[in-house]
C-alpha cells in the first residue's frame, strides 16, 4: 500500500482475481481452489485475493482494478461441475439465489448491482461460477467440481491475456 497524505491507499492493480468461498464446506471452496492455482503462476500484473463473499469487502477489492475476475460456486439447474461465465458490465447480475450459498445478506450479486448503481463497477468484471454438488462440512471438492477447476483456470488465463491485448489493463 502506498501512503498519501497520511492515509493508506491501494496501488491500482491491472487485474484482480478474487476467489470466493468457504474452505470448510466442500464445493463452496471451488473459487478459492481455482484462485490458488492462478496465484501459483506468479503473474506480475495480477493480484490474487481470497474472500468469503461479503459484498462490501468485494466492492473494496475491485475499486482500484482495471479488470476483475471473480470465481465462486453457483446454484443453477445445470449439472454439478458445469461452468458459467458472465460479464457484469455487459448485463445485470444473475438473481441473488444464483449465489445463494453465501451466508451474507449483502453478497456477490448485491455487490455487483450496488456497484453498478453507484457507477463503481470496474471497467471489466468477469464472473465464473461453478455449479456445486456437495456443501457438507469438509475440505475436499466433489469429483465433478474438482474436474472443472483446470478448465476454469484455463478460461481465466484466456481472459487475462485478452484484457492485456485489448488494453483493458490500467
Amino acid at each position: 500500500m502506498a501512503q498519501a497524505d497520511g492515509k493508506k491507499m491501494r496501488v491500482k492493480k491491472k487485474v484482480v482475481v478474487i476467489g470466493v468461498g468457504n474452505e470448510y464446506r466442500s464445493d463452496d471452496a471451488v473459487g478459492l481452489v481455482a484462485a490458488r492455482r492462478i496465484a501459483e503462476k506468479g503473474l506480475e500484473d495480477v493480484e490474487v485475493v481470497y474472500e468469503t463473499g461479503d459484498g462490501a469487502a468485494l466492492m473494496e477489492l475491485w475499486q482500484d482494478a482495471g479488470t476483475v475476475i471473480l470465481l465462486d460456486i453457483v446454484q443453477t439447474n445445470a449439472a454439478p461441475g458445469s461452468i458459467h461465465r458472465f460479464e457484469a458490465g455487459v448485463r445485470s447480475a444473475p438473481p441473488a439465489d444464483y449465489f445463494h450459498y453465501s451466508t451474507h445478506l449483502f453478497g456477490v450479486a448485491e455487490a455487483m448491482e450496488v456497484a453498478r448503481a453507484l457507477k463503481k463497477l470496474p471497467s471489466r468484471l468477469v464472473v465464473y461460477g461453478v455449479k456445486g454438488k456437495d456443501l457438507s462440512p469438509g475440505t475436499n471438492l466433489s469429483p465433478e467440481v474438482e474436474a472443472a477447476v483446470p478448465e476454469v483456470v484455463e478460461r481465466v488465463m484466456y481472459d487475462i491475456r485478452a484484457a492485456r491485448t485489448a488494453g483493458k489493463l490500467h
